[in-house]
């Protein structure tokens, strides 16, 4: 799993990074709510480990400005506070589940990873995406346009897969390589530009109607 644990206590934050690092997890960590909400903006998660008292921004506004984004990343709530009210308070907020400190880190990881489960089967029944043609299922990681099979890398799936989640909607290279990539490319790179060309040569070439566009001193969009 990828896993952002926010928590403004070094030792506590410490130890879950460690703990669930050793269980062949992804970690990346936050210590205020305006990291977090920067990093979840610009990355994608698994799961979010979120504790309620946080600098700059709570985890439970957190909770409701993603939610109210239509950000729907798994959220786990660590609460000092665990009267009835505070929970009731987290839940309507957006979160999924919440654990009360302190707490042992085998049940945190059982929750957390049932999270992710119950995350995943939704994922399985919706993650079909239909623009004209063209079908792209992100969990059995397919693409058929027409009917017919389409081959593609990894990197050109994920690359397809996130011009399809952003339909109608102009993405530049910058932010092709923040979310493709995930990693900081030199801006200058024309990895981007090399890539789109891949992809036109399997998904538009062969066919008559065009969907990926250039957007000229923009980016790229892809539409019918």
């Amino acid at each position: 799993m990828k896993l952002l644990i926010v928590e403004d206590e070094p030792n506590l934050l410490s130890i879950l990074r460690k703990g669930f690092a050793e269980n062949n997890n992804e970690v990346s960590v936050a210590m205020d709510g305006k990291t977090a909400m920067e990093m979840i903006h610009n990355y994608t998660f698994d799961v979010v480990i979120l504790d309620v008292m946080l600098p700059d921004v709570n985890g439970i506004e957190i909770c409701r400005r993603l939610r109210a984004a239509k950000n729907f990343v798994p959220i786990l709530l660590l609460t000092a506070l665990g009267t009835s009210e505070n929970i009731v308070t987290g839940l309507n907020s957006g979160a999924d589940d919440y654990l009360v400190k302190p707490f042992k880190f085998g049940e945190l990881d059982a929750r957390v990873n049932a999270l992710y489960r119950r995350s995943q089967q939704e994922t399985e029944k919706i993650d079909t995406i239909t623009i004209a043609d063209l079908e792209i299922n992100g969990r059995a990681k397919t693409v058929k346009r027409d009917g017919e099979n389409i081959v593609l890398t990894a990197k050109e799936f994920k690359l397809l897969y996130y011009l399809a989640k952003n339909t109608g909607r102009i993405v530049s290279r910058d932010q092709i390589l923040d979310n493709v990539w995930d990693i900081n490319f030199d801006m200058n790179t024309n990895v981007v530009d090399v890539y789109i060309t891949y992809l036109r040569r399997k998904i538009d070439k062969p066919f008559s109607t065009k969907l990926i566009h250039t957007m000229k001193g923009l980016g790229y969009v892809i539409k019918p």
